[in-house]
């Protein structure tokens, strides 16, 4: 598998920033065997907090001048692979294939197209799975409540519940393109899945949606019913598909199942399933590289909870940082883990680490019995009436210590920059 390549295959990612994009840099960017490279078309974006190596200013993906740049790209920076992270994307590459100066990891340009389209998918599945019931827009008798979506959207965008004829012409006049279905009120559930190159589905995993945020999965735990698996061979049957895919289905009030959509692409939620040991993006680039994969999945409890998480851009320069240890490195008789993250970031790049400390007991014990003994470039005992700002001599120098009073005195005297334990996020850099 991954250990039949010889060299990093470098994949670019397109658009980074997207939970899509963010979900095969978490996938992919520990592997030994790939090299990331994200991309992006807006201004404002969180993939360069994340990819080490970023492209902004790509035009948008319906730009008549898109493919041209992109090839730029691909040729400037060596990319073997396009990972597309948008559902437009995937339509746009699908379609600009033979264009394109390099592969596209996805599925064949009938499959993005139907799948782009809810009403093209519904006509496609209908009679291999259960679709939700569809009305014209002119039809008057409607069983409210019902659904409103976009044929071609995304992410619940523009997708609410309807509870009248007023709100549905309302509803209508912002997008004429929408689509009027039954409304299913059940439970929601995604099934994330693989084809290989070969033809065959190698994986179906079910999730429920717990809970949901704009259209994105942010509580979801794996499900066992045979149901979803009948489910994916049936789709898969109707569908030509390679590499990562999902659908999502939903309980009417009944408790029936209704197919929501499928769709050809990585899921932001595709994360439970690689914590069980099945990356699938990771497979999709071992595939389309002609490698064959196989599959093994841990069966322990798991449940996926996702929120809103920082990362900042904080371009600091300095060699060397001085760290206080009691309520800092150590909190409550444990070592701060994020604070231990950043002292190896430091090492790995070469920057210097140094406690100074106002430990009363006997500081190599303590560093020895909270295995810490060996992270230091220098250890500076200070005495209880000293001055911290006494033993730092560099200019391009940090200072970390929970106390404020230590703190300002450092940065009184000094005028460097100082962090308390709360603030040592903002020092981490997660980019790969």
């Amino acid at each position: 598998m991954g250990e039949s390549l010889r060299e990093k295959t470098r994949v670019l990612v397109f658009p980074c920033g997207s939970e899509i994009g963010l979900e095969i840099h978490r996938a992919l960017c520990f592997s030994a065997h790939v090299s990331l490279v994200g991309a992006s078309s807006v201004a404002s974006s969180h993939g360069p907090l994340v990819f080490r190596e970023y492209v902004g200013g790509l035009p948008f993906v319906d730009a008549p001048d898109f493919v041209e740049a992109l090839n730029r790209i691909v040729l400037d920076r060596r990319i073997d692979l396009l990972f597309p992270a948008h559902d437009s994307v995937v339509l746009r590459l699908a379609e600009s294939e033979g264009k394109l100066a390099c592969p596209v990891i996805g599925s064949p340009l009938e499959t993005c197209a139907v799948c782009r389209s809810k009403r093209a998918a519904y006509k496609r599945l209908s009679g291999v799975v259960r679709v939700p019931r569809l009305w014209e827009q002119n039809e008057r008798d409607l069983p409210y409540p019902v659904f409103v979506k976009p044929d071609a959207g995304q992410g619940a965008q523009g997708a609410m519940r309807i509870e009248s004829r007023a709100a549905l012409d309302a509803a209508l006049g912002r997008d004429p393109s929408s689509i009027i279905l039954e409304y299913l009120p059940g439970a929601e559930y995604t099934v994330d899945c693989f084809t290989d190159r070969h033809g065959a589905l190698r994986f179906a995993g079910a999730r429920e949606r717990l809970r949901t945020q704009g259209g994105i999965s942010v509580d979801t735990r794996p499900v066992s019913d045979p149901i979803f698996r009948e489910w994916a061979e049936r789709i898969h049957g109707a569908l030509s598909f390679r590499g990562p895919w999902f659908f999502q289905a939903k309980r009417d009030a009944a408790g029936e199942l209704a197919l929501l959509e499928a769709a050809p692409r990585v899921s932001g939620g595709m994360g439970l399933y690689r914590n069980l040991g099945v990356n699938l993006p990771l497979l999709a680039v071992y595939d389309r590289l002609d490698l064959d994969v196989e599959i093994a999945c841990n069966a322990f409890p798991i449940e996926m909870d996702r929120a809103l998480c920082n990362r900042f851009l904080a371009p600091i320069e300095y060699d060397d940082v001085y760290i206080d240890l009691d309520d800092t490195l150590i909190i409550d008789g444990e070592v701060n883990a994020l604070l231990a993250a950043f002292i190896f970031q430091c090492r790995n790049r070469g920057i210097r680490v140094h406690l100074v400390s106002r430990h009363a007991g006997d500081l190599g014990a303590t560093l020895g019995q909270y295995r810490l003994a060996g992270l230091f470039d220098s250890i500076v005992p200070v005495g209880a009436l000293a001055d911290k700002s006494a033993h730092i001599a560099e200019k391009k120098a940090i200072f970390i210590d929970d106390s404020f009073a230590e703190r300002k005195r450092v940065q009184e005297a000094l005028g460097i920059p100082v962090f308390a334990p709360d603030a040592i996020e903002c020092l981490l850099d997660w980019r790969r």
